[in-house]
């Protein structure tokens, strides 16, 4: 008997271990990177609902009873966003009025190595409209027509192609889209149109040696017209940093040592008004004065846009957009980590000297950010305020309701004695109405004050 139970027991141990093994090899075939793995989420759930005592933080409702804000810190840290700028209301609501049926135009300036060329497909691909574009297999531009014209509402690399040269920075663009919208459209006697400028920004460290790496594998960007006062730069104005046809294998030391490389803080020459500095002729001032007015003028030209997102803030930048014009998105945006720039493993010291080369792009994404995030905040606060006050309303009028009926049935009547069928079924009626009614308007919460203005702001203030 003891060597019959010995036996089943040793099997049932080894059916148990394969089981795990199986188990674990599942895992991770289904799950290579646990980070978001609803999986593995579900799994602890469930081992962990022994040990509950009460709602969790990170569950799907927060300990306070609200839903949980499904936009939570997309970089993982924990610290919360305390604002560096003070920005005016004007420079925070930043909904605008898109009319897609009129004569708007969406405006994208596209920089090099930001997530543009996925956001772009995203506005070509991802948008809900009544007349989506057109896109078709092999084609590298889309059809994005207004509903009912032969217009299109998005000037962009995936709908009207580099029409004002291959990543045209904000000079160019400026002077060069009016007049290529009107060439193209011919327009009679029609009114000025709104031109609304969008572009997506992003850590200006990551941003320089995604560039590196994509220089390395051939780009060259050679089309590229640089156009500034109505003119390219000369080649003394404008040296190139290597003598053939590419700078295919440069080594990253060779690619921060070029003093004329365009990627040295791109993002703020590419937003800045380049004639205020006399265009590429670094002659007209000294180089410290320069780079001072181009920041000054790419922070300006940046907060005017309509809008601007942040790579590393994938679903903010969303939802921004979506508010901002008006739109939505058929499919949510995707947090990709894992690029070819994190992939690149580079000391502190080299690191440190990228910041160097780079310092007026640190200093405008630190300013970027800091906008972005406070926006996020206006517009998350504004959206929980209307929702607390549609629920508020809901409120009273159900509560209006519950009155005028318990005023009904307090009054005499004078009217003549109805049947006893009527009369049961009247008072049938009037007890399913309040058992459906009961639960939403005599709750204990009813005369809770919702509009704490802290409580507001601390349930929306941005960790990151």
């Amino acid at each position: 008997m003891d060597e019959r139970s010995n036996s089943s027991y040793q099997r049932l141990s080894v059916f148990l271990l394969m089981l795990l093994v199986f188990g674990v090899f599942t895992i991770q075939y289904a799950c290579p990177s646990s980070s978001e793995c609803q999986m593995l989420q579900q799994l602890g759930d469930w081992f962990s609902l022994g040990s509950r005592t009460g709602p969790r933080i990170g569950d799907s409702e927060s300990p306070d009873g609200l839903q949980k804000d499904p936009y939570v810190a997309e970089d993982g840290a924990l610290a919360r966003f305390v604002p560096r700028f003070n920005f005016s209301k004007a420079d925070l609501n930043r909904a605008v009025d898109f009319n897609i049926k009129g004569d708007d135009v969406i405006v994208f300036l596209h920089i090099q190595k930001t997530g543009g060329t996925t956001f772009g497909r995203h506005l070509v691909r991802n948008i809900q409209l009544e007349r989506p574009c057109e896109c078709h297999a092999g084609q590298k531009k889309c059809t994005c027509l207004r509903p009912g014209k032969k217009e299109t509402w998005l000037f962009s690399r995936f709908s009207t192609g580099w029409s004002c040269g291959l990543h045209a920075d904000w000079t160019e663009l400026t002077s060069c889209v009016p007049s290529r919208m009107d060439s193209r459209e011919a327009p009679k006697n029609q009114p000025s149109r709104n031109y609304y400028y969008i572009t997506i920004l992003r850590d200006p460290v990551s941003r320089y040696l995604s560039e590196w790496r994509h220089v390395q594998r051939g780009a060259t960007w050679k089309a590229s017209l640089h156009v500034c006062d109505g003119r390219s730069p000369t080649l003394s104005e404008l040296p190139g940093c290597y003598s053939g046809d590419d700078w295919s294998g440069c080594s990253l030391q060779e690619f921060m040592d070029c003093p004329y490389n365009l990627a040295n803080n791109r993002q703020t020459r590419m937003l800045a008004d380049l004639s205020l500095v006399g265009c590429y002729n670094v002659s007209a001032m000294s180089e410290d004065e320069r780079w001072a007015v181009l920041l000054d003028s790419a922070k300006h030209n940046l907060k005017g846009m309509a809008f601007f997102g942040l790579t590393e803030y994938q679903r903010k930048t969303q939802y921004l957009f979506e508010r901002t014009f008006n739109l939505q998105f058929i499919a949510p945006f995707t947090q990709l980590n894992g690029t070819r720039a994190s992939s690149v493993e580079v000391p502190p010291e080299t690191q440190q000297r990228i910041r160097q080369l780079n310092r007026w792009d640190m200093e405008l994404y630190d300013y970027a950010r800091d906008l972005f995030l406070q926006r996020f905040q206006v517009v998350r606060q504004q959206e929980r305020r209307e929702a607390r006050e549609r629920r508020q309303q809901e409120r009273r009028r159900l509560r209006g309701r519950f009155s005028s009926k318990q005023e009904r049935r307090l009054k005499p009547t004078e009217a003549t004695p109805s049947t006893s069928a009527e009369t049961q079924d009247r008072r049938r009626e009037m007890a399913a109405e309040d058992s459906m009614e009961s639960e939403v308007l005599l709750p204990d919460w009813w005369d809770v004050d919702e509009n704490s203005t802290m409580e507001d702001y601390i349930g929306n203030v941005e960790q990151w």
